[in-house]
C-alpha cells in the first residue's frame, strides 16, 4: 500500500464524517440554505488562495526539476477552481474582495502556509492532499446515483470530474515520492482532516 493511500485510509473516520456531514448533505439533496452556502464559497475562496501560495513555496523547495513542475502544474488547477468560484460568488451575491476569514478558515489556511515555508516538501503535499483527496472522494459519493437536478449540481459535477481526479492523484504520487511515513506524516494529515471538517461546520453553524 502507498503512503498516501495509507494515510487516506487510516482517515477515514473523518472522510465519512464529512460526507454526512449535514452541509455536505444539504448539497447532495439541494436543502442547504443558500446563505450557508454563500458563505461556505466565499470563505472557500480565500482557502484557494492560500492552497495555490503553499503550492507555490513547495515548487520553489522541490528536491528536482519533476517534483517542480507537477507543484506547478497543481498550482494551475487551484487557479482554474478559482475561476469557477468567481461563477459561484456571481451567482450567489458573494464579493469575494469583501471576504473576512472565519477562525476555521484562517486557523486552516494558516497551518498550510506554515507548513510550507517550515518543512519539506513531504510534509507539506502530505498537509495540503486531504483537500484534494476528500473532494474527489466526495464528490465521487455524492455523484453515485446520477447528477441532481437542484442549484448546487455544478458544486457535484465539478468534484465528480474526471478531470479532477488526476489532480488529487498528482498530488498523492507528491506524498509517495518525498514523504517519509513516520508519525510526523501522519499527525500532519489528520490534522488537515480535522481542519476540512471544521471548515464544513463553521459554514453549517454560520
Amino acid at each position: 500500500m502507498t503512503l498516501s493511500n495509507e494515510l487516506w485510509v487510516a482517515n477515514q473516520d473523518l472522510g465519512q464524517a464529512c460526507l454526512e456531514h449535514p452541509f455536505v448533505q444539504g448539497i447532495a439533496d439541494g436543502s442547504l440554505e443558500p446563505t450557508k452556502f454563500a458563505y461556505y464559497i466565499g470563505q472557500d475562496a480565500f482557502f484557494l488562495e492560500a492552497f495555490a501560495r503553499a503550492y507555490s513555496i513547495a515548487a520553489a523547495k522541490a528536491p528536482d526539476w519533476k517534483g517542480f513542475t507537477i507543484f506547478h502544474n497543481l498550482v494551475s488547477g487551484v487557479l482554474a477552481e478559482l475561476q469557477l468560484h468567481q461563477g459561484y460568488a456571481a451567482k450567489w451575491g458573494v464579493d469575494l474582495r469583501s471576504v473576512e476569514p472565519g477562525a476555521a478558515t484562517r486557523r486552516y489556511t494558516d497551518f498550510l502556509l506554515a507548513t510550507a515555508w517550515s518543512s519539506d516538501v513531504g510534509i507539506t503535499a502530505a498537509a495540503m492532499s486531504p483537500c484534494m483527496r476528500l473532494y474527489a472522494f466526495l464528490g465521487e459519493r455524492l455523484a453515485c446515483n446520477g447528477i441532481p437536478h437542484h442549484h448546487y449540481a455544478d458544486w457535484i459535477i465539478t468534484y465528480s470530474a474526471t478531470d479532477f481526479q488526476p489532480l488529487t492523484q498528482q498530488l498523492e504520487t507528491l506524498v509517495d515520492n518525498y514523504a517519509t511515513n513516520n508519525a510526523l506524516v501522519h499527525s500532519t494529515y489528520r490534522y488537515a482532516m480535522l481542519c476540512e471538517r471544521e471548515f464544513f461546520q463553521a459554514a453549517w453553524i454560520m
